[in-house]
């Protein structure tokens, strides 16, 4: 595996826990623990996918990129969940970003 691809996945662990973090918070005793894993599932996945593609020339083009990939692999889950939580694809979204953009700066 490459660097871009490791890296991907470990943003994506540590945004999957604070997905989870923040379920947590919004819906308390509500989410079971399958639902929390596939949570954090998901956002590791994001990482990958996201860390699979090549390093763009522009941050613009990482930044739309970001927002695409996180749109997507989150509508995998939102829509497994009968559209029931908004937020949790809008985070999703947001950390797109936030993968891409780690990524750009951080692997060369």
């Amino acid at each position: 595996m490459n660097k871009r691809v490791i890296w991907g996945i470990l943003i994506g662990i540590i945004l999957g826990v604070l997905c989870i973090i923040g379920a947590s918070l919004r819906m308390p005793g509500e989410l079971s623990i399958t639902y929390l894993f596939s949570f954090w599932f998901n956002r590791v996945i994001m990482g990958l996918v996201i860390g699979l593609f090549m390093k763009p020339k522009d941050i613009k083009i990482a930044l739309l990129r970001g927002v695409i990939l996180g749109a997507l692999v989150s509508f995998s889950f939102y829509s497994a969940t009968e559209f029931r939580d908004f937020m949790g694809f809008f985070a999703g979204v947001v950390y797109g970003i936030i993968i891409e953009t780690v990524l750009y700066y951080k692997i060369k």
